[in-house]
């Protein structure tokens, strides 16, 4: 099977976090949207982009293809209904595309709207990601049903006695290399995942449902609470609640974080702490790159919405309901702007461009610290999001 992952509409609307990468790209739950497709379906991947996504992400057409929505959740019914497609349909939930099965020539034909083959409806509402929100409100059934894809028949490593356990040892995964020592785990609300060669160190508190990715690390006297995701290569401590770091991202130190989705490469200073709700409990209103205005979310708790590469420093306030964009360099004391666009740098006492060429190196020293390069390709993905965002930077 030949999937390919389709960025509609909703690529818009769950900017910053989607300027480097499809939707498909989003971690939520356990692993990343296209990686758990790819488990339940057996399938080759790819991707049907923006353009200046194009190189990092490319596309493969077959003679037989599954193009699906990016922001689809994998749910029984939707992986029922894909695995009996007949080749030439397409269908639409309430006007949104959700899956199509075509042969090469419909599926160029679709990618360029030209679509004269059967159209039709699903009966029933699919999981969709169709705000950034979402990322972490339905984080806690996305690392229950991941924890179920990942584990099943599969026997975790030896939990350490050091630890205490609150609820069903069987609720806890351990990948091969990991470190779990003087913690207390508690499983009673959800499982708790530990991928490979992560550490969780002495004093942490956790409560599922809860997943430290591979290569990861809580630091010592970490509190978290569900459900909270800790990507790839990150580093966390302090206190996180029902929040997802996207990976390759630190918030090393004490602070709260709530409510929150963190992009990758970003850094988040010591004592950074950000607001879930405002003093009179109202409705949190967040800026919507679509309509270029702040716009209800319909939720009461909700945190810091920041784009990959952005970091900031010491001490740092974050507003509920903040957006922070893609390469943001922020410091000073005081509350931040609720809206911060893309390649800004500075504080509450004002902001200024950040010049392309520092915060370019600025991301090739991060990417180094990694082992990983910082390419031609990575660089023209930056390029065109400060050339599309540099309408917002007037400050």
């Amino acid at each position: 099977m030949n999937l390919i992952f389709l960025d509609t509409e909703l690529w818009d609307e769950l900017l910053p976090i989607t300027f480097t990468r499809p939707v498909a790209e989003i971690r939520i739950g356990i692993l990343k949207n296209s990686e758990k497709w790819q488990q339940y379906l057996n399938a080759s991947i790819s991707y049907a982009t923006k353009e200046h996504l194009h190189k990092k992400y490319p596309i493969t057409i077959d003679n037989d293809n599954i193009i699906i929505n990016g922001a689809l959740l994998p749910s029984d019914n939707l992986l029922s209904f894909i695995k009996n497609i007949p080749l030439g349909k397409q269908y639409y939930f309430n006007g949104i595309f959700v899956v199509a099965r075509l042969n090469h020539d419909d599926t160029l034909a679709f990618l360029n709207s030209k679509t004269s083959f059967s159209i039709e409806n699903i009966d029933f509402e699919p999981n969709l990601i169709t705000h950034f929100c979402h990322i972490f409100k339905k984080n806690d059934s996305e690392i229950i049903n991941d924890f179920k894809l990942i584990t099943q028949n599969r026997i975790s490593q030896t939990l350490s006695k050091t630890n205490v356990l609150i609820g069903d040892i069987h609720s806890v995964f351990i990948e091969e290399g990991a470190k779990v020592e003087a913690a207390t785990i508690n499983t009673s609300e959800g499982p708790v995942y530990i991928g490979k060669e992560a550490e969780i160190m002495e004093g942490c508190l956790i409560r599922g449902p809860f997943a430290l990715c591979e290569h990861a690390t809580l630091k010592m006297g970490a509190k978290i609470y569900g459900a909270t995701t800790i990507g790839p290569y990150s580093k966390v401590g302090g206190e996180v609640n029902n929040s997802v770091i996207l990976g390759y991202s630190n918030k090393a130190h004490d602070g709260f974080l709530g409510n929150s989705v963190i992009g990758e490469w970003c850094n988040l200073g010591a004592d950074t702490n950000n607001s879930n709700l405002k003093n009179n409990y109202a409705i949190v209103k967040m800026w919507n790159y679509p309509q270029q205005k702040f716009i209800s979310t319909g939720l009461q708790f909700a945190g810091l919405i920041m784009g990959d590469h952005s970091k900031c420093g010491i001490n740092t306030m974050f507003n509920t309901g903040t957006v922070v964009g893609v390469a943001c360099n922020l410091f000073g004391d005081g509350f931040h702007r609720s809206f911060v666009p893309s390649f800004s740098w500075g504080g509450a006492q004002g902001y200024t461009h950040y010049q392309f060429d520092k915060a370019i190196e600025t991301a090739k020293l991060v990417f180094e610290r990694r082992n990983k390069e910082f390419n031609a390709i990575e660089k023209e993905i930056l390029q065109w999001i400060y050339k599309k965002t540099e309408q917002f930077r007037n400050y």
